[in-house]
């Protein structure tokens, strides 16, 4: 009697325990998502997709320059059939730029990860892994040798890649100079509003940089034709001067190009000379420009060497001279458009620096300049000695490359541009444009 009892108690702990670890794993699976571990980062080529629950489409972009490296982080509303709206915006900066690692990249990291960390904050968590992260670098290192230039975007690479943004192979590189071209133009039409109807008239962009300058428009060739056209732009630019794109489901064709080495500073590098001559070194002889005041000197620093320079014999006409060896510099590089001088155009950058600089607009406020404006400014500035010791002593030179240049684009002398800083109190900058056509392309891939 004592065996059976026996093997009672055993079948039921038995059966007791198979309960038990049922419901222990009936319950386990039932836990909470909130208490899983998240999933890794996207890589690759991943869809661009808006976090759940948000009508919110995030985007980073890293601005490389060649004096700072700055951040962009963008909110869009983005609504069904619309064009997005840009529901806000956050910027941070930080000096040197990249191209001053060139020799120890991997000191760049620092600064970077810094930057990293406002995008953190100013994005919800639940939309990290869905939002793009881009660095996108310009002249200054166009202008860099190219196995430094790869090094320093293979360290990038690798800290977008430990980040929990969405990052890709494409998502680092060097940004041509006609790209730079096509996203301000993005940025200013967006910001007009004239990109949310496929049938409204879109402005022109120029943009004087410190390395290169460009000049973008749509050409009007089917819509409208001047008598004193010389002839259609499409048809008569070379090609690689017309690009079209995908953008807010309609498709723009734009003139652009880019001249590197044509930005204010690589030009006055031209202009004084330094081209032609190596480094100046202790005992060398100085630089003589036509375009300094008269038995003037002094020392100017660009891409980290420290020039020596010193104006012509006093009683030479400095204008004259001046602009005579700009137009040397210029000769034969600069494409003129003719349909150029029809177009609306926004001019930013160093367009919009010495315009503030003589008093022609208002540093904040902006306002609009034309092309003799600048050319009777030079005129007046070479010919007079500075009004005050804070006047740059390259305004001279400056004010003439800006006139010769602006004139060999094929502007006429009354051509009127509008200056500015911000429309509607964004920064016009080719970062938002970047965004955009980055945005798009993910989309579509």
């Amino acid at each position: 009697m004592k065996r059976p009892k026996l093997a009672g108690v055993l079948l039921l702990l038995g059966v007791l325990l198979a309960y038990l670890m049922f419901m222990k794993r009936h319950y386990g699976a039932s836990e909470p998502d909130a208490y899983r571990a998240p999933p890794p980062p996207q890589r690759g080529p991943a869809k661009l997709a808006v976090a759940p629950g948000r009508n919110s489409q995030f985007g980073i972009m890293f601005d490389a320059g060649s004096t700072g490296t700055r951040i962009h982080v963008f909110e869009f509303q983005m609504e069904r059939n619309e064009a997005p709206k840009l529901a806000h915006e956050t910027f941070r900066a930080i000096e040197p730029g990249l191209s001053a690692y060139a020799d120890h990249p991997e000191e760049c990291a620092a600064g970077l990860t810094e930057l990293l960390k406002v995008a953190e904050s100013s994005i919800p968590p639940s939309s990290w892994t869905l939002t793009p992260v881009v660095l996108k670098a310009t002249a200054g290192l166009r202008l860099l040798d190219g196995a430094k230039a790869k090094h320093l975007l293979d360290t990038v690479r690798a800290l977008f890649t430990d980040s929990p943004f969405l990052s890709r192979d494409d998502s680092v590189s060097v940004m041509d100079g006609t790209d730079e071209g096509i996203s301000a133009w993005i940025t200013v039409n967006f910001l007009t509003g004239d990109l949310h109807s496929p049938d409204a008239s879109t402005v022109g962009m120029l943009d004087l940089g410190g390395g290169s300058t460009q000049i973008t428009f749509s050409p009007q060739d089917e819509v409208r034709s001047s008598a004193n056209q010389e002839a259609k732009t499409i048809q008569t630019s070379p090609i690689d001067h017309i690009r079209s794109f995908r953008m807010f489901n309609s498709t723009h064709t734009v003139y652009t190009h880019s001249y590197l080495g044509l930005g204010l500073m690589s030009a006055r590098l031209s202009v004084l000379g330094g081209i032609e001559a190596p480094p100046l070194v202790e005992g060398s002889t100085e630089l003589v420009s036509p375009c300094l005041a008269p038995e003037s000197s002094g020392s100017w620093e660009h891409a980290d060497v420290v020039y020596r320079v010193t104006g012509q014999k006093a009683g030479e006409p400095v204008y004259e001279a001046c602009r005579t060896k700009v137009e040397k510099v210029l000769y034969r590089k600069v494409v003129p458009v003719s349909e150029a001088a029809d177009v609306d155009f926004y001019a930013f950058s160093y367009y919009y620096d010495r315009a503030v600089d003589l008093g022609l607009i208002g540093e904040e406020t902006g306002g609009t300049v034309r092309v003799v404006d600048y050319m009777e400014a030079a005129k007046r500035v070479c010919s007079s000695r500075p009004v005050s010791p804070l006047q740059s002593p390259f305004l001279c030179l400056d004010l003439v490359y800006i006139s010769v240049l602006l004139h060999e684009l094929g502007f006429p002398p009354n051509k009127q541009f509008k200056l500015a800083r911000t429309i509607n109190q964004v920064e016009t900058s080719w970062a938002l444009g970047a965004t955009f056509h980055y945005i798009e392309f993910l989309k579509s891939h």
